[in-house]
C-alpha cells in the first residue's frame, strides 16, 4: 500500500478509471457555465443597444442559450457528478477500510504493543472519511475552478489584452500568498488531527477499563486526566481556525481589490470609448465569477489542507513499515510430525535487550514439554519466535526440517494452536468464537469441542446457549469461562503443535482436573509446549525445560530434575512451602524458612 497521500488516492481510484474519467470531464464542463453566461449576456446587451426593436432574434437566441447552458453545463454536470459519487464513493471508502484493516492485521507484533486500539480504529475511519471528502467535494470544485479561470482569461483577452495581463498578475500574487499560508495551515491541521486522535484513544482506554475505574473509584481522576487531552485539542483547534481567519481575511481583501481595480479600469476605458456596454458586462461578469470562484475554491483549499493534514497523520500512524514480511519465494509449511529444532538462535528486542544467545534445543514429535522460569527468563519469547511474532536475529528454527523463516506466516500459525493466559474474545456469539480457529467447522464439531473443554454445561445454561454474545473482549463471561472457550477453540483446530500458556490458571481445582483429563487426551496426538508457573501441572510432562536469563539451564522429566536438587528443585520446594519468590534469589531447598503472617511467626521446614 502507498504510504503518501497522492499515490494512496490514485491507488484507491485506479479500479474505477472509466468512472473517474467521466467524473473529471463533468467537473471541467461545470467550469464553463459562468464564462458562457457572461458571453451570452454580452451578446444580449450589445444586441439590445444596436438591434431594431422589431428584430428581437438577436436577443431571444442568446436568452434561450442561457437557459440551455443552465440545464446542460450546470444542472446536468453537477447531477452527473452526484450520481457518480452516489455509486462509487461507498465502494472506494469500503476499499480503504478493508485494505487498511488487512494491512494492520500484518503489522509488527510490537506495533500493537505501542498503540491504543481505539486510536487505531479512529485513524482508520478518519482516513476513509477524509479521502471521501477530498474525492467527493474538493476535487470537482478544484477542476471546475481551474477551467473557469482559464475560460475567463480567454474572455478578458478577447476584450483587451490589458485585462488579461492584470488578471494574470493578480492571480499569481493571490495564488502564491495563499499557497504559502496554506502550507502552514497543513502543519497546524496535522497537529490538530494528532491531538484529536490522542483524545479518542484516551476515551477508548478509559471506557475499555471501566471496571478498574469503578473498582478504584477514580471517575473524577479519569475525567480530569481526559480534560488535559481535551485542552490540548482545544488549543490546537483554535490555532488552526485562528490562522485560517487571517488567511480568509487576506484572500477576501485581494478579491475586493481586484474587483475594484477592474471596475475603475472599465469605467475609464468606457469613458474613452474603448469598450462597449457589452464588454463592460462581460468583463465585470467574468471578474465577479473569478472572484466568487476563488473565494469559494480557496475555502475548499483550506478544507482540503485540513483533510490532507489529517490523512497524512493517519497514514503516518497506520502504514508503518512491516518488519515481518514473508520472504520472496516463501512457501506454505507442511507440519505432520511436529518436530521442533532450535539451532544456535540469538534474539534481542529492538536489537538491544538480548534474550537468547546461541540457544539450542530439539523437541521430538508428540513430546509434552513444560517451560518454566521466572518472568523475563525467555519462556514467552521462545513461543513468540516459534510463532514468528518476531524473527530471530541469527540461527534458525526448524519444524519437521523446514525453516520457519522461509515459510509463510499464515501457514505456520494455521498449524499451531495457542491457548493464552489472558484470553480475549470477539464481541460475537460463543459459537462464532469457538469456530474461529476453524471457520468451516460444523455446529456439531463446535459443540463436541466445547464438551471436551468442559464448557458445554455453562454455555447451555446461558439464555441463548451457543448463540449468546460474549460482550467486548468477552466481558460477559468470567475468566474461567473465557479460558474454557479458548481451550475448546484449540481442541477444534487439532493442530500438530499445541502451546498452553498458563491455560488453566483461571480455573477452579475441580474444573481444572476435568480439563486436564481432556488436555491429556489431546496432547497424545500433538507436540505440546506448556508454560506454567504452577509446577504441579507439569508433573505429567515428558520433559521440562528450565529457563534462566535466556538460557536453558536444566532439561529433564519432573522426577529427575527434583533429584538433581538444582534450580527446578528449588522452585518446586518453594511452591510446596506455599509461596513463590518474585525474583531469582532462591534460598536452599533444605534451609528452614521463617514467615510472619498476621504478626505470628511460623517456621516452615523444607520438604526432604
Amino acid at each position: 500500500m502507498p504510504q503518501t497521500l497522492s499515490p494512496f488516492i490514485l491507488h484507491c481510484v485506479r479500479p474505477y478509471k472509466g468512472a473517474a474519467f467521466v467524473f473529471v470531464l463533468m467537473a471541467i464542463a461545470a467550469g464553463f457555465w459562468g464564462p458562457v453566461n457572461a458571453f451570452l449576456l454580452k451578446q444580449i446587451v450589445d444586441a439590445a443597444k444596436h438591434a431594431p426593436l422589431k428584430d428581437s432574434s438577436l436577443i431571444v437566441w442568446p436568452s434561450v442559450l442561457i437557459v440551455v447552458n443552465f440545464i446542460v453545463l450546470d444542472n446536468f454536470t453537477w447531477r452527473g457528478i452526484g450520481l457518480l459519487n452516489r455509486w462509487y464513493q461507498p465502494l472506494i471508502k469500503n476499499n480503504i477500510l478493508s485494505d487498511t484493516f488487512a494491512y494492520l492485521t500484518h503489522a509488527p507484533f510490537r506495533f500493537f504493543q505501542n498503540k491504543l486500539s481505539g486510536r487505531l480504529s479512529n485513524q482508520v475511519t478518519l482516513l476513509a472519511d477524509q479521502i471521501e471528502s477530498i474525492l467527493e467535494v474538493h476535487v470537482p470544485h478544484f477542476l471546475r475552478g481551474a477551467f473557469l479561470f482559464m475560460a475567463a482569461l480567454l474572455g478578458l483577452l478577447s476584450v483587451d489584452v490589458r485585462f488579461f495581463v492584470v488578471m494574470t498578475i493578480w492571480f499569481v500574487v493571490f495564488f502564491v500568498l495563499s499557497l504559502l499560508m496554506s502550507q502552514k495551515l497543513v502543519h497546524f491541521s496535522d497537529k490538530h488531527a494528532a491531538r484529536e486522535s490522542q483524545t479518542a484513544g484516551q476515551l477508548v482506554d478509559g471506557l475499555s477499563n471501566i471496571h478498574n475505574v469503578r473498582l478504584f473509584a477514580n471517575s473524577q481522576y479519569e475525567v480530569k486526566r481526559l480534560s488535559r487531552y481535551l485542552g490540548k485539542a482545544k488549543r490546537a483547534y483554535r490555532q488552526v481556525r485562528g490562522y485560517a481567519f487571517w488567511l480568509y481575511a487576506l484572500q477576501g481583501g485581494l478579491i475586493a481589490l481586484m474587483l475594484a481595480g477592474m471596475l475603475f479600469y472599465l469605467i475609464t476605458l468606457y469613458q474613452q470609448g474603448q469598450v462597449s456596454i457589452g464588454d463592460f458586462v462581460l468583463v465585470m461578469g467574468l471578474s465577479v465569477d473569478v472572484g466568487h470562484m476563488l473565494w469559494f475554491t480557496m475555502g475548499q483549499v483550506d478544507a482540503f489542507n485540513l483533510a490532507k493534514g489529517k490523512c497524512k497523520q493517519s497514514l503516518k500512524a497506520l502504514y508503518v513499515p512491516c518488519e515481518m514480511k514473508d520472504k520472496a519465494g516463501a512457501t506454505p509449511i507442511d507440519i505432520t510430525k511436529g518436530v521442533i529444532a532450535v539451532q544456535n538462535v540469538s534474539f534481542a528486542y529492538q536489537g538491544v535487550d538480548t534474550v537468547f544467545d546461541g540457544l539450542n534445543v530439539v523437541i521430538p514429535s508428540r513430546q509434552k514439554v513444560g517451560l518454566v522460569g521466572f518472568s523475563g527468563a525467555g519462556k514467552s519469547t521462545f513461543v513468540h519466535l516459534l510463532l514468528r511474532f518476531f524473527d530471530v536475529c541469527s540461527g534458525s528454527i526448524l519444524i519437521d526440517s523446514q525453516d520457519i523463516a522461509q515459510a509463510t506466516k499464515d501457514s505456520l500459525r494455521n498449524q499451531v494452536s495457542l491457548i493464552p493466559q489472558d484470553t480475549t474474545l470477539f464481541h460475537r456469539t460463543i459459537m462464532d468464537n469457538i469456530r474461529y480457529s476453524c471457520v468451516d467447522s460444523s455446529d456439531a464439531s463446535v459443540i463436541a469441542a466445547a464438551k471436551k473443554a468442559n464448557a458445554h454445561d455453562f454455555i447451555m445454561s446461558l439464555p441463548q446457549g451457543y448463540q449468546s454474545f460474549v460482550g467486548e473482549r468477552g466481558v460477559k463471561l468470567s475468566g474461567g469461562q473465557r479460558q474454557r472457550i479458548a481451550i475448546a477453540r484449540a481442541m477444534l483446530r487439532q493442530a500438530p503443535i499445541l502451546i498452553l500458556d498458563e491455560a488453566t490458571s483461571s480455573l477452579d481445582s475441580i474444573t481444572e482436573h476435568h480439563i486436564q483429563e481432556s488436555l491429556q487426551t489431546l496432547m497424545q496426538k500433538q507436540t505440546t509446549l506448556v508454560i506454567a508457573h504452577r509446577l504441579s501441572t507439569l508433573q505429567a510432562m515428558d520433559r521440562i525445560l528450565v529457563f534462566d536469563q535466556g538460557k536453558i539451564i536444566e532439561d529433564g522429566p519432573h522426577d529427575a530434575l527434583l533429584q538433581q536438587g538444582g534450580h527446578y528443585a528449588k522452585m518446586w520446594q518453594m511452591q510446596a512451602g506455599g509461596f513463590m519468590p518474585t525474583h531469582q534469589k532462591l534460598v536452599s531447598p533444605r534451609a528452614p524458612q521463617c514467615l510472619q503472617v498476621c504478626g505470628a511467626s511460623f517456621k516452615v521446614e523444607a520438604i526432604a
